[in-house]
């Protein structure tokens, strides 16, 4: 027998079929090999075949009949193979059972200081789970100009695809996906977008976190606003959030914006009542100051900034990421110990309690004074541990 020979042919070779079909396949050997038809047997996947769906069709030919075939276990194909009466393998076939792709949906894209264009969609549901599907991002010009193919995907994930230049500003784009596998193509609906609306930046950089004097329950944020962007004209808000030393959880959610307090300056003063602190800042402020904290605990801060309204767009903007962390600590209490703190009901007397102890040290000395700026505030803090402390060791209340 010449070594180049095969010993058998299936029929049809590597067939694609929907979900539920059935299918007939047939096992024809080779005249230069000795073997009859009773002397073959089918597998699917490695698992052998009852031999009630063989029909002889000849001397040398078994066919095989399937129905209501399933989805491909694996996307490359599952083994249909004929064997000798000894085990040997005389031929194989894949079978590709799957459903034809469906139109890819949420695409979403964004630009990385206006120098290239990323952009991620999902799959359809189904179709990709058999059946292993082809995703061409094509982009052009909206108006005029001819369809382009992006070219390095998976840079954000699986399903994305990444521009890297000759992008131009002020002209609308139609951005589209095509899925393809071996049953068909379907395609997306057409995104158009415009790169000065979807625009984000580099984290805020040089993030310092430091003490505000002697305060025990308040610590002070700077940073700086976005270099990639210092050409162009743009607003920024930016978000921060914090976490305790002993906590891996940054809890985000909260509501409560920082707010500049008069006579401020370009501080403001943050509430403590939610775990997120949000600046919503349509200028350059790039400060804010934590209040509520706990004293002698390290704090972990991190920022972010979203650039919008660049050159007058009217989109919400892109979050960058967070910044690397910056820690801190608040300073340590020096109460004496077994002191506590007011809880539970408590917290709203103790409070009016404080606000008028500040008020009536603004009367007497602050006379005069028609503002209530954040320096006034933190002189009062400052004289208001002061007489904790000199309280805590007379042992007596004032």
């Amino acid at each position: 027998v010449s070594p180049a020979a095969d010993p058998a042919v299936i029929s049809p070779q590597d067939p694609t079929l929907l979900i539920g079909s059935s299918l007939v396949a047939t096992c024809t050997v080779s005249p230069d090999f000795p073997l009859k038809a009773e002397d073959l047997y089918w597998t699917l996947n490695g698992r052998r075949l009852p031999a009630a769906s063989y029909t002889a069709l000849g001397p040398s030919t078994l066919s095989v009949a399937l129905a209501r075939l399933n989805g491909s276990r694996q996307q490359s194909g599952d083994n249909l193979v004929c064997h000798s009466r000894d085990g040997g393998i005389l031929a194989g076939s894949c079978l590709y059972v799957g459903l034809p792709p469906e139109k890819p949906v949420n695409i979403t894209c964004w630009s990385k200081n206006m120098k290239d264009l990323t952009c991620k969609w999902a799959p359809g549901t189904e179709g990709e789970t058999f059946l292993h599907t082809n995703y061409t991002l094509k982009y052009k010009r909206r108006w005029y100009g001819q369809d382009n193919t992006c070219q390095e995907y998976h840079t954000a994930g699986t399903y994305s695809c990444h521009i890297p230049k000759d992008l131009a500003l002020f002209t609308p784009y139609e951005i589209w996906v095509e899925a393809s596998n071996r049953l068909g193509v379907a395609v997306s609906d057409v995104v158009m977008l415009d790169i000065l609306d979807v625009v984000t930046t580099d984290p805020p950089s040089d993030v310092h976190v430091s003490r505000v004097g002697d305060l025990e329950d308040q610590l002070s944020v700077r940073w700086s606003s976005p270099p990639a962007l210092k050409d162009f004209l743009f607003q920024a808000k930016y978000q921060i959030q914090y976490r305790v030393e002993d906590s891996s959880e940054w809890k985000v959610g909260g509501h409560r914006r920082c707010r500049r307090m008069a006579g401020g300056g370009r501080g403001s003063g943050c509430s403590h009542l939610v775990p997120l602190q949000v600046v919503d800042d349509v200028g350059n402020q790039t400060s804010c100051r934590l209040a509520g904290l706990r004293p002698g605990t390290v704090y972990f801060v991190q920022v972010r900034c979203n650039p919008f309204s660049i050159y007058g767009s009217k989109k919400a903007g892109i979050w960058s990421d967070w910044s690397n962390p910056t820690a801190a600590s608040t300073p340590r209490s020096e109460r004496v110990a077994g002191g506590c703190d007011p809880k539970g009901g408590e917290q709203n007397t103790t409070l009016r309690r404080e606000l008028k102890q500040f008020f009536g040290w603004v009367k007497k000395h602050a006379y005069g004074c028609s503002n209530l700026g954040i320096k006034l505030y933190d002189q009062w803090r400052v004289w208001l541990q002061k007489s904790h402390k000199t309280r805590n060791q007379v042992g007596k209340e004032p």
